[in-house]
């Protein structure tokens, strides 16, 4: 496997690429499709010990919205919930 994408509604539940398939756009190439099957919004949690995720996710253009102690997630891991509000509205003046 390559890579995997798993959305549920607005949230992105996993995005995965083989460890030795990292840097080579595979991710980027996902969250397009998430973000072309989604345009209203995704969301998504990510452990604060993966720092390659969290600069993946606001090179993408998530923003942080909340960090959690852990306590509400199986792995008890401190964890950073992100999102991406989807293409400003284009207003057209009369």
């Amino acid at each position: 496997m390559v890579g995997m994408l798993v959305l549920d509604q607005d949230w992105i539940d996993h995005l995965y690429v083989a460890p030795d398939l990292t840097g080579r756009e595979i991710g980027s190439e996902l969250i397009t499709v998430a973000k072309r099957e989604r345009p209203a919004g995704l969301q998504l949690w990510t452990f604060v010990s993966n720092t390659g995720a969290q600069r993946f996710y606001s090179q993408h253009g998530f923003r942080e919205l909340q960090r959690t102690d852990g306590s509400g997630n199986e792995e008890r891991a401190p964890d950073i919930h992100y999102a991406w509000q989807g293409p400003s509205p284009v207003l057209l003046s009369s």
